[in-house]
């Protein structure tokens, strides 16, 4: 076993090296430094060579610098290059799956770490990406890039920072460099996007949010709730730290407008009376 991985130490030190135009905070292995990546499995490793690859079986963990893979499983696909080496371009991750570096934590029943691409790909139940401050969930998919510093939640997708929340069919999240600490700078929302304060509760087509800021502008076919009233417009600011909405007119010049209930028909239980061209005021 000594002997096994040992090997498999070799073809992991010559295959990933750190870049170093990239951030270290990135969650993939070929920016977890220089040096071997370490394979631990309570239930041995195999090493099938004429498959190339090299199986880990039992609470698998492997790790290179500050980053860890840990699974139920984890497979290592490996090819020859043209220094007459080996090298790893894969890595599956099967069963209770959580990659950690020095300050984001993504967890997932499979992963698929494509090192060419530096492409993550998270599926199954319980799908989450946690940075110091934001926290991503999806339910279908997550892709995390790290050279391009972003990542892509698919399916009923939720961004969380404190008790501000942003949901959409997709949330595509933009990465600063921070220095070691990452931070979601910007967070594009597309379809039925959904962003609730307070007093508010705002539905919209598309959405762009500044988590720093807690400001969002959402767009297309936008209906802001606030009690017993509805406006309706095609664009809308969203304050999530002050809890403030505000329904902008649409560049056509469209005007926004208003549903509203009276007092008298509440107490009577009558129906809502609609005024059209209705400015919304925070």
């Amino acid at each position: 076993m000594m002997r096994l991985l040992s090997s498999f130490l070799v073809i992991g030190l010559a295959a990933l090296h750190m870049s170093q135009n990239l951030s270290a905070q990135t969650l993939g292995f070929s920016q977890g430094g220089d040096g071997p990546i370490h394979i631990e499995a309570d239930e041995g490793i195999e090493w099938q060579r004429s498959k190339q690859l090299y199986l880990a079986r039992g609470n698998a963990k492997a790790s290179q610098g500050g980053v860890v893979v840990e699974g139920d499983e984890l497979i290592a696909y490996y090819r020859s290059n043209a220094a007459g080496g080996n090298e790893i371009y894969r890595i599956d991750a099967n069963g209770n799956v959580r990659i950690i570096s020095e300050n984001e934590v993504a967890q997932s029943d499979n992963a698929v770490y494509d090192i060419d691409g530096g492409v993550l790909f998270l599926t199954g139940d319980a799908i989450r990406l946690d940075t110091p401050e934001d926290t991503i969930v999806a339910r279908d998919s997550l892709e995390y890039y790290e050279q391009r510093q972003m990542a892509i939640a698919r399916g009923d997708a939720v961004a969380i920072r404190k008790n501000r929340r942003l949901r959409a069919d997709t949330l595509t999240a933009h990465f600063g460099e921070g220095g070691r600490r990452a931070s979601m700078e910007r967070i594009e929302a597309l379809g039925n996007v959904l962003v609730s304060t307070p007093t508010d509760i705002i539905r919209a087509e598309k959405g762009d949010y500044n988590p720093d800021l807690g400001l969002a502008t959402v767009t297309g076919n936008v209906k802001i709730t606030r009690g017993d009233i509805q406006l309706n417009g095609e664009r809308a600011e969203v304050n999530l730290k002050s809890g403030r909405s505000r329904l902008l007119s649409s560049r056509s010049g469209e005007k926004v407008r208003g549903l509203f209930l009276p007092k008298s028909s509440r107490e009577n239980g009558t129906g809502p009376t609609t005024n059209t061209g209705a400015t919304a005021k925070p």
